[in-house]
């Protein structure tokens, strides 16, 4: 594999883990952000998990620093143009994800691929943007990054050969199963889990069961590792309703209408585990308890 440097655009949850993946893995890691705080924020983080492999017994002090000196914190987009891979991992917004498109093509060095992170948005649509498409893939990462072993590779209609080799390449080396998507609203994995994470809110909704029983009844019965409200709180309940937009306004299934819950949290700010409180109210100890506002609606 020729990847040697890969730039990340968007230091948020998934950015990080995207980065902090691919430094583990001893290619060199850049972290790009339009907020010095957000990027000081990521850097913590990257810290604090590594810290506490450490304390577990599954990282060496020596392999944390040598992991944490190959990752470089930006605010310059133009600092992609020595990348091999450049990764998208912005808000789940298209416009937004056009606009950091057209710009990373001015910098970009000819022979780079840029993939899209996204879950849900054509990967064909966004390629359109670039005036060598073929160069443009999907590479669809899932939370938390450095755990979980599987990569989506999506190709949109333009995608070249030798982009699909090369991000298939790169997620092999980060140690992911990659699988192949076509481009469909979703992909392969989103299609599945989002009617159920959707079914979860409506289940909170009319009471069927209460917050920690609809979380344990999927881990319980069904061996899953996390709760389906566990794990909307920790991809972002904004994220969430954004991606069911998405999949609503293409496929047009009402399975993927969000429920209303969803968009009042999203209005109430109670946006997951990174706003401290969305299905749980999360303790700075690390302890949580579900949200007693959502218990007290009818």
């Amino acid at each position: 594999m020729n990847v040697k440097k890969v730039f990340v655009v968007g230091a948020g949850f998934m950015g990080s883990g995207i980065v902090e993946n691919v430094a583990a893995k001893g290619l060199t890691a850049v972290a790009y952000d339009i907020s010095q705080e957000q990027l000081e924020k990521s850097r913590k983080g990257i810290v604090k998990n590594l810290e506490r492999q450490v304390s577990r017994g599954k990282l060496k002090e020596q392999e944390k620093e040598a992991t944490l000196s190959r990752i470089s914190y930006v605010t310059d987009l133009a600092s992609c143009s020595d990348a091999d891979v450049i990764i998208e991992a912005a808000s789940e917004n298209k416009a937004v994800k056009v606009r950091i498109m057209k710009e990373l093509e001015q910098y970009a060095k000819e022979d780079a691929i840029i993939a899209s992170n996204t879950s849900s948005i054509s990967i064909t649509a966004l390629g359109r943007e670039f005036k060598d498409p073929q160069r443009f893939i999907g590479m669809h990462f899932f939370s938390p990054v450095p755990k979980i072993p599987l990569m989506e590779i999506v190709r949109g209609y333009q995608t070249g050969d030798r982009t699909i080799e090369v991000a298939s390449q790169l997620g092999e080396y980060l140690g992911k199963t990659c699988i192949l998507a076509e481009d469909e609203a979703g992909f392969i994995v989103n299609r599945m889990l989002i009617p159920m994470l959707n079914e979860a809110c409506v289940l909170v909704e009319r009471k069927i069961g209460t917050i920690e029983e609809i979380d344990m009844g999927m881990k319980r019965g069904l061996n899953h590792p996390m709760g389906p409200l566990e794990l909307m709180d920790m991809i972002g309940i904004d994220v969430e309703l954004a991606v069911m937009e998405v999949l609503h306004e293409e496929i047009g299934d009402p399975k993927y209408r969000p429920a209303v819950s969803l968009r009042r949290m999203v209005d109430a700010g109670f946006l997951g585990k990174k706003a401290g409180v969305g299905f749980y109210v999360y303790e700075e100890d690390g302890t949580k308890y579900p949200n007693p506002r959502l218990l007290e609606i009818r």
